[in-house]
């Protein structure tokens, strides 16, 4: 028996140790711990947790404290040892997974695909289990090789918006109704119109759109009674997915915002919504901030993955704020734009705050604080959209190679392919071009759909600007964000500096920080972006071609207003 002075976090304790031999048994006694442990004897057989055994040097690894006890009978210390963290980043189309060490470093990353269902023009649907079976599968590839006994905690950022509904055995009713579904148009009108913007916004900070999950409530209440009947929870797709490891009905503050049954200012659900949308409160998950612990792996979780029953799941945060996180904008007055399928721009606030018209989405962060966020239904989706479909290539860097005069295209885009959300809340509008001529050619055509998305994110810098946020730079993240050519317009388009971060995994790697924070290995989220998130370029705007851009773009802004009419008769 040895008892040893251990120096931690400045402070002095001291360790009692002895090691028995046999099957890698030892005997860890504390006697003076200041550090949150409330350790008695402690039995540990299973070999998985000996570290190293050199006669009587055995080490054993905790997972609170985040270190490793080396104990040799006459020599002590305490080494760091860095612990695993998971970040699931459950999207549209795939789901895709990230080991992070707890230092920051990116060990893997892997995806699986899933189907996505279009039953009707306008609809879109996912089958959950789908979600959770890509999920076990990509998570045992992430997981190959690596020693599980170090993973200490998973979380998730995900798709907004979507419904999934439970019955009172908590199977699925019915296939999940997506965030770019458009079906809820009467209910999205009602909700605006008969229950009145006014009232929605002081319920919940927010006014309907046809995406948000309320909607589609209501759509499941007037179409589907028999179903509605039968719904004992409402979820969040990343929160379903929470459930299926913890067996805990969760959601958190920021994705829980998307619903328009939250109540943002105060971080709580709306009762006034719930009594609108026909529910009970008791059929709402418990809502957690996005950093909080929300429970543990099930058994048999733990045993299909090769992972402690003690690896902790936190609550995540809907994907832009999870993309904010793992961008690193976090506090007061930072910026993120992500520019993935849809295209977002996020500005995180310490205060809550509301735009007059709801024409920007007032949400809660994963930070503990608060987000205003313009949303576009189709970002980089538009290029894709142009690249495969329309020009019929894979080599997007060759299209743009050929395009050369930046601030002089006369061919306009706009790129409401899916209608549009932020500001303009039409369902109805749709992609178009405008001013082509008989010189015009393939990349000025491409060209206009790269401005098309930069001047339609520009809309909602402007409204923020119109509420007194100075913003002179952004960070950038999402698939669109690979191309230079493409960061260059956005930073000359917002006359701002793109940043970029050392990382482009977004939501992922915010989840990764997230469950990181879950287990204290930083003290909070801001603390985690200060020290890990770090900024390798920045695409700074020239004055000469913001200047030619801010003509083009009051042109643009014409556009909409001009043809708003003709889109609803174009059905």
């Amino acid at each position: 028996m040895v008892c040893v002075p251990v120096h931690k976090n400045g402070k002095m304790h001291k360790l009692e140790t002895q090691a028995c031999g046999g099957n890698g048994m030892v005997l860890v006694k504390i006697l003076k711990i200041n550090w949150g442990l409330d350790f008695s004897w402690s039995k540990i057989y299973d070999k998985g947790m000996v570290k190293e055994r050199q006669g009587k040097c055995v080490m054993i690894l905790y997972h609170n404290p985040l270190c490793v006890l080396a104990c040799t009978g006459t020599q002590n210390r305490i080494k760091e040892q860095s612990m695993y963290y998971i970040g699931i980043d459950l999207g549209t189309s795939a789901v895709k997974l990230l080991l992070m060490e707890g230092n920051g470093k990116i060990v893997r990353v892997t995806s699986r695909e899933y189907p996505l269902y279009f039953p009707h023009p306008g609809w879109s649907q996912q089958n959950p289990e789908d979600w959770y079976k890509q999920s076990m599968d990509g998570l045992c590839e992430l997981l190959d090789g690596i020693d599980k006994s170090q993973v200490a905690g998973i979380s998730f950022g995900g798709q907004m918006h979507g419904l999934v509904v439970l019955d009172e055995n908590d199977q699925v009713i019915r296939p999940a109704i997506l965030w770019n579904d458009g079906r809820t148009f009467r209910e999205n009108d009602y909700l605006n119109q008969v229950i009145g913007k006014e009232k929605l916004s002081e319920y919940t900070a927010n006014i309907s759109f046809t995406g948000f999950t309320a909607p589609k409530i209501l759509w499941i209440k007037n179409n589907e009674p028999e179903n509605f009947a039968r719904i004992k929870k409402i979820m969040l797709p990343k929160d379903y997915l929470a459930y299926r490891l913890t067996g805990v009905h969760c959601t958190d503050v920021s994705d829980a915002s998307g619903m328009l049954l939250f109540d943002v200012k105060n971080r709580c659900w709306s009762e006034e919504m719930c009594e609108i949308c026909g529910v009970h409160k008791e059929q709402l998950a418990k809502v957690y901030e996005s950093y909080e612990t929300v429970g543990t792996l099930l058994p048999e979780i733990a045993q299909k993955l090769g992972l402690p029953e003690t690896v902790k799941v936190a609550a995540g945060a809907g994907d832009n704020a999870a993309a904010a996180v793992g961008t690193g904008t976090v506090g007061n007055g930072q910026c993120n734009i992500s520019l993935g399928t849809s295209g977002t721009i996020f500005i995180s606030s310490d205060q809550f705050a509301v735009d007059k018209n709801n024409a920007l989405h007032a949400f809660a962060h994963a930070d503990g604080h608060y987000h205003l966020m313009g949303c576009m239904l189709s970002a980089a989706s538009c290029n894709k959209w142009w690249m495969d479909e329309i020009i019929g290539t894979k080599d997007y860097g060759a299209e743009q190679t050929a395009i050369t005069k930046l601030g002089e295209n006369h061919v306009y885009f706009l790129p409401y392919l899916m209608g549009e959300r932020s500001p303009h809340n039409d369902p109805d509008a749709r992609g178009t071009f405008i001013g082509m001529t008989m010189d015009t050619s393939r990349a000025d055509m491409t060209q206009a759909v790269l401005e098309g998305v930069a001047f339609a994110l520009r809309d909602s810098f402007e409204i923020a600007k119109s509420l007194g946020i100075q913003i002179d730079r952004t960070k950038i993240c999402g698939g669109g964000a690979k191309s230079l050519l493409w960061k260059k317009i956005i930073a000359n388009v917002l006359n701002v500096k793109v940043d970029v971060p050392e990382t482009e995994e977004g939501p992922g790697y915010g989840a990764a920080i997230l469950a990181a924070v879950a287990c204290s290995e930083y003290a909070s989220v801001a603390e985690a972006a200060q020290k890990l998130l770090k900024v390798v370029d920045t695409v700074e705007p020239d004055a000469e071609l913001a200047a030619k851009y801010e003509e083009r773009y009051a042109q643009f802004k014409q556009i909409y207003p001009t043809v708003k009419e003709l889109f609803g008769k174009l059905k």
